[in-house]
């Protein structure tokens, strides 16, 4: 089966306590914004001390257009993504000519040609390359795109597959934009770049490590579709998510997680590591109250919102990171996200070290 040979992320050189974005946004919020005492409390309640960004508090105070934004949106990223991928070479001892595949992850900016195109341009990569890029899944893409990933990966036995998210949420902010998704948003969101690569059985793996793929689901909820995702306007990207998130977590994770475990003849207290995004406090209280798993099963993925804030895709990548450098438990791991649609994606793994 497809198993992770490396992963690696980005810490950007702008990581900003949490109280610091805090105060800057109270200062650049108050002359427009009325509420804003009233909406301070949003920074306190995320649980989040530390926010991964891409730039210095100084760039959001000034009005960015839309192309502004998205060429620093693709300057950075071809910087952070290479960055990330040698990394991962490095770690994998894996020649870069024998990279089969790469996909590319993002929700917050646009590049045609892709930016998959400019990694393998600017990295000289095997020019016959498959490579695909992934828009439009928001927190979903990062355990989609390792779906994937996966799967490319079990239909050829020699494959090398690269997968990069990145998400640079902040290059999405409205200076002028004064709702309360705009706000919240604010509140929560941050920058992450992540990289693995995942091989097929033909390759030896030569960490200690085996985090064997399983199994993968995906399944969108009906009538869901203003839940989460971006209103497209003349100045950008502009965030959409309801107050509803954590409700639908609460009322279909349990029955979710159970059958795609059925399916693969386990049940949940056969899973030793959960990999889950970090959507927000509210939305991992969600997944405690409907799993009822005892101990602090999601404490990894409370540490990398802690310290990272929620970086969309990347952000689960960065919690399956800390697992591998950290230890997993050996046994079944899953890999759950949330996104637009508004979706589930699931993934099985098997570890062993």
């Amino acid at each position: 089966m497809p198993s992770l040979a490396a992963i690696s992320k980005i810490d950007f050189p702008f990581k900003t306590s949490q109280q610091d974005v805090k105060e800057y946004a109270k200062n650049l919020f108050s002359a427009s914004f009325p509420e804003v005492e009233r909406m301070m409390s949003a920074f306190d309640n995320t649980e989040i001390a530390t926010r991964n960004l891409c730039k210095s508090l100084d760039y959001y105070s000034q009005v960015h257009t839309f192309q502004e934004q998205n060429l620093e949106y693709i300057r950075l990223c071809l910087e952070y993504s290479v960055e990330a991928i040698e990394k991962c070479i490095s770690s994998a001892q894996i020649n870069k000519d024998d990279i089969t595949d790469i996909i590319f992850v993002s929700t917050t900016g646009l590049a045609t040609p892709s930016m998959d195109a400019l990694i393998i341009n600017k990295m000289r990569l095997n020019q016959h390359i498959n490579h695909m890029a992934v828009f439009g899944l928001g927190c979903g893409g990062g355990v989609a795109g390792y779906a994937k990933a996966c799967t490319l990966a079990k239909a050829n036995a020699d494959a090398v597959v690269l997968l990069v998210a990145a998400e640079l949420c902040s290059l999405t902010f409205l200076r002028d934009d004064f709702s309360k998704s705009n706000f919240i948003g604010a509140s929560l969101f941050a920058d992450g770049v992540a990289a693995c690569l995942i091989t097929g059985d033909n390759h030896t793996n030569k960490t200690e490590k085996e985090i064997a793929f399983i199994d993968s689901q995906s399944k969108l909820y009906f009538d869901t579709l203003d839940i989460m995702g971006w209103d497209f306007g003349n100045n950008g990207f502009k965030v959409l998510f309801s107050s509803g998130i954590p409700s639908i977590i609460a009322k279909n994770v349990n029955n979710d997680v159970t059958s795609f475990l059925a399916k693969n003849q386990l049940k949940l207290s056969d899973i030793k590591n959960f990999i889950f995004h970090p959507g927000g406090k509210k939305v991992l209280t969600a997944y405690q109250e409907a799993l009822a798993v005892e101990g602090d099963f999601l404490k990894n993925t409370r540490e990398i919102m802690k310290g990272y804030g929620n970086m969309s895709s990347s952000t689960v990548l960065y919690v399956l990171e800390r697992f591998f450098t950290e230890g997993f438990e050996n046994g079944h791991s899953l890999m759950m996200s949330m996104g637009p649609g508004f979706s589930c994606e699931m993934v099985l793994l098997n570890s062993q070290q």
